[in-house]
């Protein structure tokens, strides 16, 4: 999923569900920030203190290209973040057919998936708590969106005859599908931004050799449904009252899948938010805006930070809210995913990534 889903999405489901709005905000600021933390290392403070961050995220600028080459930091960023093994939705202890690449294929709703909504959950009393649930269901929402992928260089990302069946993919997206095809199989890069796109029906052959068909506005909505019952779950083990699925609001989210038709995440971002502002949904009308980084988002509020990279040798004013930041919490949670799935949940199933 990109933008529109991981934040406009989440936010929605979790009213839905129960949550109250600065409750949903941080659910689904978390579940987008998984995909804008892409700085790494320690934090300096004036006062001698220091934290330690990771990135959930690389782009592909020269700044972040050496990540992408580097097949260890693959395995931290991809695999735990935005493509989770799915061992072919076997549990832990079996294996599936074939080679070891099909453990580390991506599956919705997995026995793994459900391993990491378990782990979540025991983080309940902790202040990060609810930054967690957001990165969690940043996770559970791409086991729907990238399945059929995996988090690491392979020829089983590999994409051939990638036809577009109600969009017109240009012959520049042509030649760069089959480019990273042939040359960097990593995760959907290959598939460029077909898994991401609700509206889109599309196929293609696989690295295997095998034909799939993906209707991706089925596959969202019942991706959203399933994300309902997740956050319910949650909102449950807190004490608190579940609400039933709205019919009406289900709908609009399916009727905003299916009418918001750009291939810029971005743009059907500001159509979601439009369509929360305009009280589409039954919590009523709340205007939202996700500010990533500089002046107003999570970073700049816990660290005065308005630039998108940190230099090694900037040292930071300490403020004394900084403990209880969104910015800190949410790195906290970030961490505590990543041993979980890196040390505790994916050696069960026969898989080390680190």
């Amino acid at each position: 999923m990109q933008i529109d889903g991981h934040y406009a999405l989440t936010y929605v489901l979790s009213r839905m569900v129960g949550f109250e709005h600065d409750k949903a905000e941080i659910i689904a600021y978390s579940a987008q920030y998984v995909d804008d933390a892409t700085n790494s290392g320690i934090i300096e403070f004036d006062n001698g203190a220091m934290f330690s961050r990771i990135s959930s995220a690389h782009t592909m600028e020269a700044y972040d290209l050496k990540y992408y080459l580097d097949a260890h930091e693959n395995h931290l960023v991809w695999v735990p973040f935005h493509f989770l093994p799915g061992n072919d939705k076997l549990n832990a202890g079996e294996n599936p057919d074939g080679s070891f690449i099909k453990k580390l294929i991506c599956t919705p709703y997995s026995d793994v998936a459900v391993k990491m909504l378990d782990a979540c959950i025991k983080d309940k009393d902790k202040p990060h708590f609810l930054h967690r649930v957001g990165i969690t269901m940043h996770v559970f929402a791409d086991t729907f969106a990238h399945q059929g992928f995996a988090g690491v260089v392979h020829d089983v990302n590999k994409v051939k005859n990638l036809v577009c069946h109600n969009y017109n993919m240009s012959f520049f997206d042509s030649l760069k599908s089959k480019t990273l095809s042939r040359k960097f199989p990593m995760g959907h890069g290959a598939a460029l931004t077909c898994p991401d796109m609700p509206f889109l029906n599309w196929s293609y052959t696989n690295g295997l050799g095998e034909e799939i068909k993906r209707d991706n506005l089925d596959l969202f909505t019942n991706a959203a449904y399933d994300i309902f019952g997740q956050l319910g779950r949650v909102l449950s083990e807190l004490g608190q009252e579940v609400k039933d699925p709205i019919e009406n609001d289900m709908n609009q989210i399916k009727k905003n899948f299916e009418n918001f038709r750009s291939d810029d995440g971005e743009v059907r971002l500001e159509q979601w938010l439009k369509s929360i502002k305009d009280g589409d949904f039954s919590f009523g009308s709340v205007d939202l805006n996700y500010i990533p980084k500089g002046i107003g988002s999570w970073k700049y509020n816990a660290i005065n930070q308005d630039k998108e990279y940190d230099k090694k040798d900037e040292i930071f004013e300490f403020k004394d809210d900084f403990i209880n930041s969104n910015w800190r919490n949410f790195h906290v949670a970030l961490k505590s995913h990543r041993f979980d799935i890196v040390n505790n949940i994916l050696p069960p199933y026969g898989i080390i990534v680190s």
